[in-house]
């Protein structure tokens, strides 16, 4: 099944990356969340500090075709202080009535990948049909191809089949 919609955020490169990959391998779509005031320097990272400390959903754009128009999206993020980045946060809250099946692969230095399913769970009400994270030593060695291979055939035999067991998780290698 090809009707498939990757959405990232990336806020330093390496979600959009991940994405992108993703997207060549398995011939789908890409859409990008960003923020209506990007972030630089210390002060940007002390926001991303914030926003997940205090789950707060900053103001974002959305550049893609509508999400319902879909059998299912990725969501492609990055993990901030073991929580869901901000950004990706707004756009669930923000879409979750119109997401059809999701599937969320978390960008992270070593862990908190489950924390970003639960929250997008609890945002949409349902479970992701599946989660998978990589770390971005992997992404940076290249050792996450083959990975991200098998979590887009996930993706396809849980839409294709329709028969998803919740959640499912794909655990990434020890550091």
């Amino acid at each position: 099944m090809n009707n498939v919609l990757v959405i990232v955020y990336s806020y330093t490169g390496t979600s959009r990356q991940v994405a992108e990959l993703l997207c060549s391998q398995q011939t789908w779509q890409l859409a990008s969340v960003t923020e209506a005031h990007p972030r630089s320097g210390a002060l940007g990272s002390l926001r991303c500090v914030l926003d997940s400390f205090f789950r707060r959903q900053p103001a974002i754009h959305y550049d893609g075709p509508p999400p319902g128009d879909f059998d299912a999206v990725v969501l492609v993020s990055p993990i901030w202080m073991l929580q869901l980045a901000g950004p990706m946060r707004s756009f669930v809250a923000r879409q979750r009535y119109r997401l059809p099946d999701v599937a969320v692969l978390s960008v992270m230095g070593g862990q908190g990948a489950p924390n970003a399913a639960a929250e997008i769970s609890d945002f949409m009400g349902r479970a992701p049909i599946l989660s998978s994270s990589v770390t971005m030593r992997e992404v940076d060695d290249g050792g996450c191809a083959a990975r991200l291979q098998a979590f887009g055939t996930a993706v396809r035999s849980a839409e294709d089949s329709r028969d998803v067991v919740r959640p499912v998780t794909l655990s990434p290698q020890s550091i």
